[in-house]
């Protein structure tokens, strides 16, 4: 049977985005990178990282003086287990009305609509 990926909080996926996007770091980096969109405390940051660690999606080493984290998991597969585990809490497993209410709420350019069709093709 797989493990199913413990989802992420939305303080969390903000720390992997970080982390994703700098692919080594420390909790420092982290802490400076959330820090220029909002305060932050760099506690809650050391917390939240140590968190991410024991659910499995961060790893780190010893590096000097300070743990250098990097990601245990793609982001494309965290991405697609958070949206499969979404539209199983709130959909009841159906796929169609999610990307039914995305397209009336989201106005999309005719560009958008027309990449959208063809992915559908492509996945038929």
């Amino acid at each position: 049977m797989k493990t199913r990926i413990r989802p992420l909080t939305l303080q969390e996926l903000e720390i992997m985005k970080v982390v994703w996007d700098l692919q080594t770091t420390t909790v420092r980096d982290v802490y400076e990178a959330l820090l220029r969109r909002r305060k932050i405390a760099y506690t809650t940051v050391m917390t939240m990282m140590n968190i991410l660690e024991t659910k499995k999606y961060l790893k780190k080493r010893a590096e000097d003086r300070a743990y250098v984290y990097r990601a245990a998991r793609p982001r494309s597969q965290v991405i697609k287990a958070m949206v499969r585990d979404f539209v199983d809490r709130v959909f009841n497993g159906f796929a169609e009305p999610l990307l039914i209410q995305l397209v009336k709420d989201h106005r999309l350019s005719k560009k958008e609509l027309e990449d959208l069709a063809r992915t559908v093709e492509e996945a038929e």
